[in-house]
C-alpha cells in the first residue's frame, strides 16, 4: 500500500500541474484576444503632401526650357518641404554660382511660403532681418509650390541676368504641374 501512495501523489501532482498550465494558457489566450491595440491620438499622426519626382522632373524641365528659349544659360533646383533637393537641372554653359543660387532660392520660397521676389522687398531695414537666416537667398528666381493650403516644395532659378527673369522661368516650371490639391 506503501507503493500506491507515492504513485498516487505523482499523479495527482502531475494532474495538478497539468491543470495549472492549461488554466493559465486558456486565460493568458483570453487575456490576449481581449487586448485589442488601440489606434494611436489623432494628435499623434501627421500626414503630409509630397511633390512626386515625376512633377519635380517636370517643372524643372519646363523651368530649364523656358530659360534657354530666352538664351540664358541657368540652374534649376526643386526641393521637398525640408529644403532636400529632390532635382538639380544644370543647364549647358551655366555658370558655377548657379547651382547654389538656385538651391537657395527654392529653400527660401519654401521655407517661408512665398516667391522670393516677394521677400526681398519685405526684407528690408538695418540690423537683423530674415536675410541673415543661413541658406536663405532674397533675390528673384523663387517661387512656392503648394498643395493642401501650405508649400510642399520650391523652385529655384540661377543664373538668368536679374532675378525676374529667374523668377519667370521658375513660374513656367510650376505652371508645368499645374494646381496641386
Amino acid at each position: 500500500m506503501n507503493a500506491k501512495l507515492p504513485r498516487t501523489r505523482l499523479i495527482l501532482g502531475m494532474t495538478a500541474g497539468l491543470a495549472t498550465v492549461a488554466l493559465a494558457t486558456g486565460v493568458g489566450a483570453a487575456q490576449a484576444q481581449d487586448h485589442k491595440p488601440q489606434p494611436p491620438a489623432q494628435q499623434s499622426v501627421v500626414q503630409t503632401s509630397v511633390l512626386g519626382v515625376d512633377a519635380a522632373t517636370r517643372a524643372a524641365q519646363a523651368a530649364l526650357d523656358a530659360a534657354e528659349k530666352e538664351g540664358q544659360r541657368v540652374t534649376v533646383a526643386v526641393v521637398d518641404r525640408s529644403g532636400d533637393v529632390r532635382v538639380l537641372l544644370k543647364g549647358d554653359g551655366a555658370g558655377p554660382q548657379t547651382e547654389e543660387s538656385a538651391k537657395r532660392k527654392a529653400f527660401t520660397a519654401v521655407s517661408f511660403g512665398q516667391p522670393t521676389s516677394a521677400l526681398a522687398r519685405n526684407a528690408q531695414g538695418d540690423g537683423p532681418t530674415i536675410r541673415d537666416i543661413p541658406g536663405t537667398l532674397f533675390l528673384g528666381g523663387g517661387v512656392p509650390v503648394a498643395a493642401n493650403g501650405g508649400p510642399i516644395a520650391g523652385i529655384g532659378v540661377g543664373g538668368a541676368p536679374s532675378g525676374d527673369l529667374d523668377e519667370r522661368f521658375a513660374t513656367a516650371g510650376l505652371r508645368a504641374i499645374g494646381e496641386l490639391r
